[in-house]
């Protein structure tokens, strides 16, 4: 069994992106300040193109950031024996990600999602196929990281879960999908005890809590009841805050180099790069530091993984910040 410093747990899919004119369809804002995206049943809508991404998802954008980053990294996912899994299982080794706990199921088919993009924003449309989830020996890597399932897996929470308790010194980092956020804390009350870093962002973490809160201090505390040690909630254009043993951190955003082209996979970004670091001996002040980068990276790219950095390419980017971009305590 080799030693794994980075394992990814969660659903994998290839993501096709369509681009849509922005005179053929209309964005609306609610009184709540959410945008709708509008389009007339009947009509015929030209759009600009589209783009095949393969071997996305969150955990999996995970497993390419970490591997990127210099981790020894591994995949627990599941895809169909169809020609989509055959393109996902070629990416996935050529970005070097071991595959040894990829479950191909036959007769089964491989997720495949539609991103309908306007601008730089997105609506994505969803379909997870049923797979018989099984936590496989992964041995005892340093870290899991746990994302995204189907909505048929909520017993598969509970094995992970099996898993990182019976193994001594595997550390589980958990990033919530939407079905799991919708479960509750309460159904999923193992793994966020057993969590050493929880990610979300600051909406994600009112739903999470049934809170209406503004504070992002107060809902790190009320996270941190639930069990995480390390707490994060991002906060959009207003940076990322994380609760560590001496106090509440926050970190603003790395600036843009270039309008945004795509914001997938940039919360994937920052929550893969944040635990890459601490894997790797870095404090949080650092992998505060490190996340944003990434997500500056990949946002400028169709897609979630084309972005994600390098050590020393981040290192560039730390160089030539900005004076102010420093993690500090409030």
């Amino acid at each position: 069994m080799q030693e794994y410093d980075f394992v990814a747990i969660g659903d994998i899919v290839t993501d096709e992106f369509i681009e849509l004119r922005e005179d053929r369809a209309v964005v609306n804002k609610t009184l709540t300040g959410r945008n709708i995206l509008s389009m007339y049943f009947g009509d015929k809508l030209e759009f600009n193109g589209y783009v095949n991404v393969p071997a996305v998802g969150n955990s999996p954008n995970a497993a390419v950031s970490a591997k990127r980053l210099g981790l020894k990294t591994g995949l627990v996912t599941d895809i169909g024996d169809d020609e989509g899994g055959k393109e996902i299982m070629d990416w996935l080794e050529k970005e070097g990600i071991d595959t040894t706990f990829v479950d191909i199921h036959p007769g089964k088919e491989t997720n495949h999602h539609y991103v309908l993009r306007y601008g730089p924003e997105r609506t994505i449309l969803i379909k997870h196929e049923t797979y018989d989830y099984v936590v496989p020996n992964m041995g005892n890597p340093k870290w899991v990281y746990f994302s995204s399932v189907g909505e048929h897996g909520l017993q598969y929470h509970h094995d992970v879960a099996d898993y990182v308790r019976s193994h001594e010194g595997v550390k589980l980092a958990f990033q919530p999908g939407s079905f799991q956020i919708a479960l509750g804390h309460e159904t999923l009350k193992d793994i966020y005890e057993l969590s050493e870093l929880f990610f979300c962002n600051k909406e994600e973490a009112q739903q999470i809590l049934n809170s209406d809160s503004q504070e992002i201090s107060e809902l790190l505390h009320a996270m941190q009841e639930l069990g995480p040690k390390i707490p994060v909630i991002t906060d959009g254009p207003n940076g990322a805050y994380a609760l560590a043993e001496d106090g509440v951190w926050h970190m603003p955003m790395y600036p843009d180099p270039a309008p945004p082209v795509d914001r997938t996979g940039a919360g994937d970004a920052f929550s893969s790069t944040f635990t890459a670091a601490l894997a790797l001996g870095h404090d949080v002040p650092t992998a505060l530091r490190w996340g944003p980068i990434n997500s500056m990276s990949v946002v400028q790219y169709i897609g979630a993984q084309e972005g994600l950095l390098t050590v020393e390419q981040i290192q560039e980017y730390l160089a030539k910040a900005p004076e102010d971009y420093q993690a500090r305590k409030i």
